[in-house]
């Protein structure tokens, strides 16, 4: 009996994490204004000689080509997007902001990646961003 009990509650975790509808308002904030992160969470910021767009365009065609990534929030127009990628096992799932503003040597980028449920995510916001950064070219 408690086997099943123990593989109920697993299940009804799951469909939790897995069907938790997403506020999109809630997570699209303005990375430049946020405060760090919470513990799993990560703020990059990059300088870049390109334009806010370009820039933007750039990460934006990375995000959209990640696993069990998609849009939640925003345009390249706005200036800001924002993304819920899921882990592939469990579906956790994590929200990455992105937004770009003109500064002197072309374009100031920000990502900034946070979890929506725990307090660890064992690097895995870091590495990302990291390597949405790399992959620009930044």
């Amino acid at each position: 009996m408690l086997i099943w009990a123990i593989i109920i509650g697993f299940i009804a975790l799951q469909g939790f994490i897995r069907l938790a509808p997403t506020d999109g308002a809630r997570w699209h904030i303005d990375p430049f204004a946020a405060s760090d992160p919470a513990p799993g969470g990560v703020k990059r910021l990059v300088s870049v000689p390109l334009s806010p767009e370009e820039a933007l365009s750039r990460l934006a065609a990375i995000a959209e080509t990640e696993p069990r990534t998609r849009r939640v929030a925003g345009s390249v127009e706005e200036g800001r997007l924002t993304y819920r990628t899921r882990s592939a096992f469990w579906g956790f799932p994590d929200f990455t902001t992105i937004s770009a503003r003109s500064d002197e040597s072309g374009a100031e980028v920000v990502i900034l990646a946070r979890l929506r449920f725990g307090k660890s995510d064992f690097g895995v916001n870091g590495r990302r961003a990291d390597a949405w950064i790399a992959a620009a070219g930044f």
